[in-house]
């Protein structure tokens, strides 16, 4: 489980295909990596394959992966958001988060405001019963709150903390992000 709450960025150090899936190395400054662990991928848990402590960390992206994410497209050079799973005696400042993507998404809108931006996000269809405003989302493995939901789009308020500690600092209109909507959300739809 994870929270959201993005503990650094990493470049992306190569990418390798081979007819089962694609494997990604991934630079982290984690000094206390261990084969199995899992880490959120901008939102997606992965495995730890092989990894150089403080320096790098291998992971494989099965086809299931690749189907459900913009890994597809994944290039050396591009930057990822970090998070190693949380502790059982951890803290919790985010929101539940499973490190499951459950849609890409496309940046409709970016607009700064002072010291904050306010991003605009498509909203999957099979997603829009998911969503509140003032509920949690997570963008990116990035835990956020709807500022605003509308019948195709949701927004988001970045503070500056965020928007210079991800890679949303990075995104322009028009590129694709990973959703996984509240946990709690399904399990209630999964009850009525």
């Amino acid at each position: 489980m994870f929270t959201g709450i993005v503990e650094a960025t990493g470049e992306v150090l190569a990418v390798t295909d081979d007819e089962g899936g694609r494997r990604i190395r991934v630079g982290t400054p984690f000094a206390d990596l261990s084969y199995g662990q899992s880490i959120s991928i901008s939102g997606a848990c992965l495995t730890v394959e092989e990894y150089a402590d403080g320096e790098w960390a291998e992971f494989f992206l099965a086809r299931e992966t690749l189907a459900k994410t913009f890994f597809d497209g994944l290039q050396e050079g591009d930057r990822v958001n970090l998070e190693r799973a949380m502790p059982a005696d951890g803290r919790f400042d985010g929101h539940i988060v499973q490190g499951h993507v459950d849609a890409t998404a496309e940046v409709v809108d970016i607009e700064q405001e002072g010291d904050d931006w306010t991003f605009s996000f498509s909203l999957p269809e099979n997603q829009r019963d998911y969503l509140v405003e003032k509920g949690s989302i997570t963008v990116d493995g990035i835990s956020l709150t709807v500022a605003a939901r509308h019948d195709d789009r949701f927004d988001v308020a970045i503070i500056p903390t965020t928007y210079d500690e991800t890679t949303l600092s990075e995104k322009s209109v028009g590129d694709l992000v990973h959703l996984e909507v509240d946990v709690v959300a399904k399990y209630v739809e999964q009850l009525c």
